[in-house]
């Protein structure tokens, strides 16, 4: 009964529901995704719209997902296996926790290793900003901003415009494109601005949003 309202909640930032397991690839997109984020649980035998289709080879669906962790995961990801019944069919859950090797890399179609995060119900190709955020959010020693004229002037920016494209803040503080990446991973890791990303860009916004 639990499963089933956990079910009835819908996809999302921490949950995937997955008919069966059969591209590798594909599903190495969801793990890094989950690794990267807070964690999240696959629900394998379980339909988009929510509905229990059930599982008839577990051991396969254990097998391609252990093999799409270590072959087409970088660092390779951790997977905690479960088995249900509901309503006399086997569902299988396959927990990620969130890592804390930050960033995980998916090997894409195009032999490039990628990063994803998860946004909302979907994996989400993460932007350099982001990365760079991801490399180093474990770091021990914090973050020191040094409040200079450019930091007031983005957070001004931002406080004016809402949501803000990369482009946009590199023309209005006139810095190129790498030192104003630098600028925001800082700001973001002190916790004074914070990122949306789209399937299109990412955007950026002061954290009282």
């Amino acid at each position: 009964m639990r499963l089933k309202a956990t079910i009835l909640q819908g996809e999302g930032e921490q949950l995937d529901f997955k008919n069966k397991i059969s591209n590798e690839n594909k599903i190495a997109k969801t793990l890094v995704a989950f690794a990267n984020n807070k964690g999240g649980k696959l629900l394998i035998g379980v339909a988009d719209d929510g509905h229990i289709i059930g599982v008839k080879n577990e051991d396969e669906e254990r097998f391609i997902l252990e093999r799409a962790a270590y072959r087409y995961c970088k660092p390779a990801v951790e997977i905690k296996f479960d088995e249900t019944f509901v309503d006399d069919k086997l569902v299988l859950i396959a927990e990620i926790p969130e890592s804390d090797v930050k960033p995980h890399y998916a090997l894409g179609d195009d032999g490039k290793w990628w990063v994803y995060i998860r946004v909302k119900d979907k994996s989400i190709l993460a932007g350099k900003v982001v990365v760079d955020v991801l490399k180093r959010h474990g770091e021990s020693e914090g973050v020191l901003i040094t409040y200079t004229d450019k930091e007031k002037q983005l957070l001004t920016f931002l406080n004016e415009k809402q949501k803000v494209a990369l482009i946009d803040i590199c023309k209005h503080l006139k810095l190129s494109r790498r030192k104003t990446q630098r600028l925001l991973v800082n700001m973001i890791l002190a916790g004074i601005v914070k990122v949306d990303t789209t399937k299109e860009a990412e955007f950026y916004m002061p954290t009282a949003i």
